[in-house]
């Protein structure tokens, strides 16, 4: 069993999500929006660091997943982006979890099966796993996105691990 904490980082909104996992089934913990308004973005990265502190401390993960930066046409805003996930995932630095990271593209496809999946497919499929009553806000959901993303991977790799073992095993015999 272990805890996801998932983050789809932003400069205005990062959204976090995190999920209980025990083998092949999820457990929703809880999900939100923090919203960081418009002063100057230092400041906002301040705030992103404590919050995702705070959720690390309330929740006490065991593994910290975060969304990669997706460069559109607006350099600037990819910067912005980019500096907003160093800041969450220095949080989880110095909490010392383990950080993993999702391109967008492979996050939609572990959770809908399709990586050019539309958002109100990502919120659709996330509230059906997670057997939520009512789809969370879409940063939400992305971030609960990447949690479940992180949480499929891990158990794929379990299962491989243990392919592998059964096939070194046989040829052991």
């Amino acid at each position: 069993m272990s805890i996801i904490l998932g983050i789809d980082p932003g400069s205005r909104i990062t959204g976090y999500g995190v999920v209980r996992q025990h083998g092949r089934h999820f457990q929703y913990m809880g999900s939100g929006c923090i919203r960081l308004g418009n002063d100057p973005l230092a400041e906002r990265l301040i705030v992103i660091f404590n919050a995702v502190s705070q959720l690390i401390e309330q929740y006490q993960p065991d593994l910290f997943a975060i969304e990669q930066v997706f460069v559109a046409h607006n350099p600037d805003s990819a910067l912005k982006l980019g500096q907003a996930r160093g800041a969450a995932i220095v949080a989880a630095g110095h909490a010392k979890l383990p950080v993993a990271e999702y391109s967008a593209r492979q996050i939609k496809q572990a959770v809908v099966g399709k990586g050019s999946a539309e958002k109100t497919q990502v919120q659709h499929m996330v509230s059906h796993i997670l057997k939520l009553t009512k789809a969370p806000q879409a940063d939400a959901a992305d971030a609960l996105a990447v949690a479940l993303c992180h949480g499929h991977t891990q158990q794929s790799l379990i299962s491989l691990a243990g392919q592998a073992r059964k096939t070194v095993r046989g040829r052991l015999r």
